[in-house]
């Protein structure tokens, strides 16, 4: 009942590279564990290895192992469905989801690993201002101090950098630091082989951003540093210039299988396609260049529909050539275009652009664009300067296709959502989405609390329900089975009971107290969403309850997974479900109506399917 364990996972790949490299061991409760020996694997790897005090190239900062090392320690929280909050809980595959966006990865790191296409993420800049994600090891003063040798061995003061600027000073970048590390690492394990992140940064820490993804996802995998214009004049960002841009990095999970679409929306100059027929419209390029490398065998004449005879001219006194040999002209004779005394072939308006860097306000919205975003769902305004749809919708369109998976897990007024249900409508995709949000309490002053939303999260769903509403309105018919549903799940604590986790903190005493190994307060429901990323089953799968032999019985993905966590479970029903052959079938201890039901339960499946993995809570 705990999400994995990423250190598993890495002993597994080295046990795979290097088996004579893997023993075993007695852990702390005495049981036997696989361990690495790394005197075998320095053997293995000893030409690459780095000794002591050498010299090398590196990125790092106080409590950057501790940030490391986060990222691969499970947790036991789960996530827990809340069916009045969502929109269509029943048939929707997009997923809202609230909590601290560490553990809710590594709760997605179940069953999502390898499986999104594409993440954005426009994560807090680092202004000087506060931010929400200060997890546990967060440095205070003193033990900063203490660790990054701003004193020497005798206590003297070295260096204060707080005190001359603290915009710029260590603990200032490390905090953040530590806090957006162990984030991208969990990240890159949710991305698929083909997959993409874009995040949004300013001038703050764009450098230490671009060396944390080049540590992270591997420099060979950089792919843009795309330059936004988010507005245009204003005020001053410093004191010396007016800062009309802000930046998107991408990094591909394996740049040997990304592809980026086409960029459909880039304004083509109309001038350059003054023509058209029935393939579309095209402009003129002459046959003959004379910038071309020059081969006699492209020299030749071309006789017009008009008897015209047509040699490659001198330009500037150099005798060009044809682009085309005198095969391909023959046997494409009919495209070429004849005109003021030259030869022309057509090339036609393209369906896209390969993306470009720069990417303008015009085409892909500004700040402002954000804000008239929200103002056309909302009065008043709920939430300052969100991203543009026009600008993630980009990103989603060049980064996924058909019925890709997008996860945002720095959702803030869900913008991403927005777009991608916007994008689906435009060209009939499927995409889905994945919005994650610490509920941030809103002020209480402000005229969003008087509004009545509590905090950001309530925010974020109510957009999605208001813009999904819109653009099915705006869709017309064509937007009737287009997905503006989600389903709102919660972090909170594991539904097992504490002794299930820490038994050595009880006796014999506590454990009579505890009849039932699951909390009084959690809901079947709860327990079925606890057991779908333990099952490698998708969060947004379909579900459906019925009643088998009077008894509440969930149906997951049709029979891959049925389970019931009723009370008073007679063999009846287990031998109904078992007849059913489902892949998996999951039910409480506390289920069962006697001790006769445990006793048989295995023999009815083992009659029925034998094949079905059975799992009791």
């Amino acid at each position: 009942m705990k999400s994995i364990d990423a250190v598993d996972g890495n002993v597994a790949k080295i046990a795979a590279l290097f088996p004579q490299c893997v023993t075993e061991r007695l852990n702390k409760d005495g049981k036997p564990e696989l361990a690495i020996d790394f005197d075998k694997l320095r053997d293995e790897l000893s030409k690459a290895l780095l000794e002591g005090a050498e010299e090398r190239y590196q990125f790092t900062w106080p409590d950057k192992r501790a940030a490391s090392r986060l990222a691969n320690i499970p947790t036991d929280k789960t996530l827990r469905p809340d069916v009045n909050a969502s929109k269509d809980f029943w048939n929707t595959e997009n997923l809202y989801i609230e909590g601290d966006n560490l553990d809710v990865l590594k709760v997605l790191r179940e069953n999502y690993l390898g499986k999104i296409k594409m993440i954005y993420i426009d994560p807090p800049y680092n202004t000087g201002n506060d931010f929400v994600y200060n997890d546990d090891f967060a440095l205070g003063r003193d033990e900063f101090e203490q660790s990054s040798g701003l004193f020497d061995e005798d206590g003297n003061q070295v260096l204060d950098p707080m005190q001359r600027n603290t915009e710029s000073n260590g603990r200032f970048h490390t905090d953040w630091l530590n806090m957006i590390y162990p984030r991208l690492k969990i990240a890159r394990d949710l991305l698929s082989s083909d997959g993409v992140i874009f995040i949004s940064i300013d001038d703050n820490e764009i450098e230490n951003l671009r060396k944390i993804c080049d540590e992270i996802f591997g420099s060979d995998n950089f792919v843009a540093q795309f330059i936004w214009k988010k507005k245009q004049g204003g005020g001053n960002d410093s004191s010396f210039v007016v800062t009309e841009h802000e930046y998107i990095l991408c990094f591909g999970k394996d740049s040997a299988f990304l592809r980026l679409n086409l960029d459909k929306k880039y304004k083509l100059d109309d001038n350059l396609y003054p023509f058209s027929d029935e393939k579309g419209d095209y402009g003129l390029i002459t046959l003959d260049k004379a910038s071309i490398q020059f081969s006699p065998s492209l020299v030749y004449d071309i006789i017009g529909p008009d008897g015209t005879i047509y040699r490659p001219r001198i330009v500037k006194g150099k005798q060009s050539c044809w682009r085309w040999s005198k095969t391909k002209v023959e046997a494409q004779y009919e495209e070429l275009v004849f005109k003021n005394s030259k030869v022309y072939t057509k090339y036609y308006r393209p369906e896209g652009v390969t993306p470009r860097s720069l990417l303008i306000d015009a085409i892909y919205g500004r700040t402002e664009s954000g804000n008239d975003d929200i103002k056309a769902l909302f009065t008043p305004n709920p939430f300052s300067y969100p991203k543009p749809i026009l600008l993630i919708g980009h990103f989603c369109a060049i980064g996924t296709s058909n019925a890709d998976i997008i996860l945002d897990f720095f959702s803030g007024s869900a913008t991403t959502a927005h777009a991608v249900m916007k994008l689906n409508a435009e060209d009939g995709g499927h995409r889905k989405f994945i919005m994650v949000q610490l509920p941030e309490v809103t002020d209480e002053k402000s005229e969003t609390r008087k509004a009545g939303y509590d905090n950001i999260c309530q925010i974020g769903e109510e957009r999605i329900r208001r813009a999904g509403k819109k653009i099915k309105e705006e869709a017309g018919l064509q937007g009737q089975d287009l997905d503006t549903g989600f389903r709102v799940l919660k972090l909170d604590s594991s539904n097992m009971e504490d002794v299930f986790y820490t038994p050595e903190d009880f006796n014999e005493q506590h454990l009579f107290n505890y009849v039932d190994n699951v909390k009084s307060d959690r809901s079947s429901l709860d327990l079925l969403f606890q057991v779908l990323p333990e099952l490698g089953i998708e969060l947004s799968a379909k579900i459906e309850d019925r009643d088998v032999n009077g008894k509440k019985v969930f149906f997951v993905d049709g029979t891959y997974l049925i389970a019931t966590f009723d009370m008073d479970v007679n063999e009846s029903t287990v031998t109904e479900i078992a007849k059913m052959k489902p892949q998996y079938f999951v039910m409480r201890d506390a289920s069962a109506a006697n001790d006769n039901v445990l006793d048989n339960f295995e023999q009815i499946f083992k009659h029925y399917s034998p094949d079905t993995i059975r799992k009791i809570l």
